[in-house]
Parts: C-alpha cells; sequence; structure tokens
C-alpha cells in the first residue's frame, strides 16, 4: 500500500531489503561495528560482497541513532545507508535514538541526491525495539522530514513477515488519510 505526502510516495511491502530494484539506496539495519553479522545486516553484506564491508571498517564504529554512507557493489542499489538503530531498554532515549536513524538516513540520501529510499524496520529484531511502537516512530519521523526532501521523492519500508506488513500499513492509514 502507499500514500502520498507534499509529492512523496511512502510505500510498505513485504519482501526482502536486498532485493529493490529501481531503488537509489537501501537502509541496513546495522551493528555499531558495521560488520556483516545476522539479520538485515548479515543479508545485505552477502547480497554486496566482500567490498561492503571493507569499505564499510574505516567508519565503524558508528554510535546509535547515526548513519553513513557506503557504495552498494553488487547490491541493485547505489548506495547502502547504515543505520544503528537503539537497542530496545539498553539505549535511551530508545524513541528519539531511532527517530535520528531515519532523519539521519533521510539527510544523507538529500545530500547524495537519492531519489528513492528502502527502509527495513530498523531494531525489530536483534534489538528487541517493539514492532508497533518502532512503526509508529518510523513513519512519524519519515512524515516530518518531508517539507525538507527535495530530492527523495519514494520512501519505501520493506518489511520481512506479514505481522510487520499490517503494522506498518494500518499505522501509515492512521497517521496519513487518503487524499
Amino acid at each position: 500500500m502507499e500514500r502520498k505526502v507534499n509529492g512523496v510516495t511512502i510505500e510498505c511491502v513485504r519482501g526482502d531489503i536486498t532485493k529493490q530494484v529501481g531503488f537509489d539506496a537501501i537502509v541496513n539495519a546495522a551493528n555499531a561495528e558495521l560488520r556483516p553479522g545476522g539479520g538485515v545486516a548479515g543479508a545485505i553484506h552477502r547480497a554486496a560482497g566482500p567490498e561492503l564491508y571493507e569499505e564499510c571498517r574505516p567508519l565503524a564504529p558508528i554510535r546509535p541513532g547515526q548513519a553513513v554512507i557506503t557504495r552498494g557493489y553488487k547490491l541493485p542499489n547505489r548506495y547502502v545507508i547504515h543505520c544503528l538503530g537503539p537497542r530496545y531498554g539498553i539505549d535511551e532515549p530508545a524513541r528519539e535514538l531511532l527517530a535520528s536513524c531515519y532523519r539521519n538516513a533521510l539527510r544523507l540520501a538529500e545530500e547524495h541526491g537519492i531519489s528513492s529510499v528502502a527502509f527495513p524496520a530498523i531494531s525489530t529484531g536483534a534489538f528487541g525495539y517493539p514492532l508497533q511502537e518502532a512503526a509508529e516512530v518510523a513513519i512519524q519521523t519519515v512524515l516530518e522530514m518531508v517539507p525538507e526532501l527535495k530530492s527523495v521523492r519514494v520512501i519505501r519500508f520493506v518489511l520481512w513477515d506479514e505481522e510487520a506488513l499490517r503494522i506498518h500499513e494500518e499505522t501509515l492509514k492512521r497517521l496519513v488519510k487518503e487524499e
């Protein structure tokens, strides 16, 4: 499903973040050291190839809420924006740190003239952020950023399973009424 806000399309799809053909950038739910690891980070590093980690190494470590950008290598995307989300119940204030991930990723996209960005549900896997709360923070933050966006025209949330998709769709519908 999708909604348009001030000329920016915001959409929710179920799928694999590493297979977002036609998107300039995908976002990695990274770890502090920007290592391959598991979950989204592992999948992105496996799909991009070892060159991605070579570019990441001098950029690490990053702090919760911070974002850095690299090339996409073997991915179908020109760029990967790496964000370190908060570990729920550990990194505080979790809500603000998670919002910073989305803000900082979109600011980097703007700086690089990126027109389309695909996000995973940052911090909802191993970092334990409750899905409903994370969807609220993600979508609300994106909506707050829309007026500042000049180059970014499409923002996609790529969700791994039906529950995550349902929650993100319900949140988007509630926060953005159809025009």
